[in-house]
């Protein structure tokens, strides 16, 4: 699959199969992020994978009972390890972005989650107080497709020169 059908294709899954991801998967996946540009190359992050059940319902309470974080059979946690950087939110973008559309690729799903407690998830996955976790990434084949979302014409984003 080409990078651009890639990013077409891509949804916002919030239902999952319980099949299990495959661990080559998972790893390219992974991999995906770890090649992620970033600031100065600082790699200011670290990523938790989440496969056990438990501890995944655990996570859907931290996210406000996001029911579906604990249907798909792996969530990642990511991390910022330097959280007082400035630029630690645009490394994290790219970084779970690669993750996402590699995942498409594999023909699985994803849905990006910035909705929990920040205290609750340290809580649970025992990340130091000093880090901040950033986004919660369930993964998993999806048990159906949501229809494609309506975007705005290109004209309607982009202009040249000045801003109009």
């Amino acid at each position: 699959m080409e990078v651009f059908e890639a990013i077409k294709n891509r949804r916002s899954v919030r239902a999952y199969k319980s099949t299990p991801v495959q661990e080559e998967k998972l790893k390219k996946i992974l991999e995906a992020a770890r090649l992620a540009p970033s600031a100065h190359n600082a790699q200011d992050w670290k990523f938790i994978v989440v496969k056990n059940q438990k501890m995944r319902e655990k996570l859907v309470k931290a996210a406000l009972d996001q029911e579906f974080i604990a249907q798909a059979p792996v969530v990642i946690v990511a991390v910022a390890t330097e959280p007082g950087v400035p630029f630690y939110a645009l490394n994290f973008g790219i970084a779970v972005e690669h993750m996402v559309l590699q995942a498409v690729e594999e023909g699985l799903g994803t849905c990006w989650v910035g909705a929990f407690s920040q205290k609750e998830v340290k809580k649970i996955l025992k990340i130091p107080e000093k880090y901040k976790a950033m986004v919660l990434l369930p993964l998993g084949y999806p048990a159906d497709l949501p229809k494609k979302k309506i975007r705005k014409n290109i004209e309607e984003i982009v202009c040249y020169e000045k801003y109009q």
